[in-house]
């Protein structure tokens, strides 16, 4: 690992107000910034300065200045500087379902590698990947997440038909977990709700998706802890609220979701959302 430069300027990152399934981040690291962790949402970017430094898919990926990163749902992957200097970039991260709400059932985009060069690509993010204090109108936002999806279908060859498996089926388990991930849910209920058998539905469910429906109902406990510290609850309080067995439970899943612990966080992001 590179060390930071003498008087290296602290860690920062800024996010802007998530807007309909969309968070936005600006950040600056030196040195380490995020250990190994994986979300449930694609991880969509482009580096500023310096060079950004990540594990992924059994490889190290060097992106620069202008490149765009594509990290997709539930891949492991970590964050550091390439080099002494530091680096800064811009994040969204968007929720694989507002892509299929675009492709329609068909297998969500893959680029291998998370670093690309094709134009495609960069002219597709350009709206997103705006200065934080811009504010989308919903209607420009959406426009632009379809042609993000159009874009990544296209680089990364996806097939124009719908991929196997019960979309329908994988909604109506996505929707269910949505709306109970405060409490404890079985595998039973989520068969219920989906009219599939289970191993089925859980198939489905990472091909549309992009990862298992516990990964997804843990993001979404997550997603409330996250509220809740911002709130200034405590962590034992945060994690009750959420639903986690307790404090130690929480902090697990946390750290393997965000590559950071929820206090240093809070220290670093003051308010961001997203590693």
């Amino acid at each position: 690992m590179n060390r930071p430069a003498p008087h290296a300027r602290p860690d920062w990152v800024k996010r802007a107000e998530p807007l309909a399934g969309v968070e936005r981040i600006e950040a600056w690291f030196h040195g380490k910034a995020y250990a190994m962790h994986r979300h449930d949402t694609y991880a969509i970017g482009r580096t500023l300065a310096g060079v950004q430094s990540f594990n992924y898919r059994r490889g190290v990926s060097n992106s620069l200045p202008g490149n765009t990163i594509v990290l997709h749902p539930d891949e492991p992957h970590d964050g550091q500087a390439g080099t002494r200097e530091g680096f800064r970039y811009r994040m969204i991260y968007v929720e694989p379902a507002l892509f299929q709400d675009v492709l329609g059932g068909r297998a969500l985009p893959f680029l291998d590698g998370g670093v690309s060069t094709d134009p495609r690509l960069a002219a597709a993010t350009e709206t997103l990947l705006q200065r934080l204090d811009y504010r989308f109108e919903p209607l420009e936002q959406s426009d632009a997440l379809a042609e993000l999806a159009h874009a990544l279908a296209d680089v990364s060859g996806t097939p124009a038909r719908p991929a196997k498996g019960d979309f329908r089926a994988a909604q109506r388990a996505r929707d269910f977990l949505h709306a109970n991930s405060a409490r404890m849910v079985t595998l039973d209920e989520v068969e219920a709700a989906a009219g599939r058998d289970r191993w089925s539905v859980s198939r489905d469910f990472r091909t549309f998706y992009g990862t298992s429906p516990y990964r997804y109902l843990t993001m979404r406990r997550l997603d409330v802890v996250r509220r809740s510290l911002l709130e200034g609850v405590p962590l034992a309080g945060a994690a009750a609220q959420a639903g986690f067995a307790d404090q130690s439970h929480m902090t697990r899943h946390f750290v393997k979701t965000f590559g950071l612990t929820p206090g240093r966080w809070l220290q670093v992001a003051g308010g961001a959302r997203r590693g």
